[in-house]
């Protein structure tokens, strides 16, 4: 059951120092969870859920005969004894009570989520000021999905910029329009993905259509101007990785102001983190190729105006 939240508390699964790729300059990035997107590339499926979700990683776990803690403190017998003498975790009897990652010694089980506040996510942030100050860097909030969280992002937001942190989000732009339109007033940098722009194959991928992030891009591009955006297109083979879907976007987006536009190429770094919490990897073993995404580098129209801090 899906707890009440406060606006100045949320849901987080990670929060990354030193990142260099979320923005400008030397960032750290704080990952929210919760995503209404279900696209099958996804590389953090941990931040699917809003609440908190039980890991497992079976290559970790000591074995019941040397442990077996986790047995005998789950209420709902959701962990049983495996056929390798390891515990199995029945996903559909678990309450998410987390006793069992509480007890384990070697983080076989872990819970992928926390609650964090505002001022204890601020106070990690800040940790990092010399290294912003230097580079043009600050906080970057990702995901999953921010606005998923609204109320809690754009109080996370207007803090930061209280503190005259320079404040970069990360979206999918599937959002109600006013969280999307309040949140983007405390930011120096938007980074917006655009996938594709027919909404029968976005939703094939994606389980949505992208009616809504198309219109909330266009919107605001025009209630904010002078707000740098930078547009990202993960190239996923079989599904955008053609000339044509590239060049859609770029003439898409070609006309509006302060726009850069990013290919990021497709990757299985979040494969492992599927097997964790009990699901099949969507997409297998397919690739894209140095050579493919050169191809499509050149496709997408040069942008002159970089990225402001």
């Amino acid at each position: 059951m899906m707890e009440p939240q406060d606006k100045r508390s949320g849901y987080v699964f990670n929060i990354q120092q030193f990142s260099v790729h979320d923005g400008p300059g030397i960032r750290t990035t704080v990952f929210l969870k919760g995503c209404p997107l279900r696209c099958n590339w996804c590389s953090n499926p941990e931040s699917q859920e809003r609440n908190p979700e039980l890991a497992y990683n079976l290559s970790k776990c000591i074995g019941i005969a040397a442990c077996g803690r986790c047995l005998q403190v789950c209420p709902n017998n959701a962990l049983q004894a495996g056929a390798d003498s390891k515990p199995v975790v029945v996903r559909a009897a678990c309450r998410k009570c987390f006793r069992c990652a509480g007890v384990c010694p070697s983080t076989a089980l872990s819970v992928f989520g926390q609650r964090m506040s505002v001022e204890a996510i601020l106070a990690v942030v800040e940790q990092d000021q010399a290294f912003f100050s230097r580079s043009e860097g600050g906080l970057t909030i990702s995901g999953g999905e921010p606005l998923m969280q609204p109320d809690f992002t754009i109080a996370l937001l207007q803090e930061a910029k209280r503190r005259r942190i320079n404040t970069a989000m990360e979206t999918s732009g599937y959002a109600e329009w006013p969280a999307l339109e309040q949140a983007s007033k405390y930011l120096n940098t938007l980074i917006y993905d655009i996938k594709c722009l027919g909404s029968d194959r976005h939703r094939e991928q994606t389980q949505l259509a992208n009616d809504i992030i198309l219109e909330n891009f266009v919107k605001v591009t025009e209630a904010f101007p002078s707000l740098s955006i930078l547009v990202r297109t993960p190239v996923i083979p079989g599904f955008n990785d053609s000339e044509e879907d590239i060049a859609a976007i770029t003439n898409f987006i070609k006309q509006r102001p302060n726009i850069s536009y990013e290919l990021l190429p497709y990757h299985r770094l979040g494969q492992q983190k599927y097997e964790y919490l009990g699901r099949n990897y969507p997409l297998g073993n397919i690739s894209l190729t140095k050579e493919q995404l050169e191809r499509l580098n050149t496709v997408k129209t040069v942008y002159d105006n970089p990225l402001k801090s």
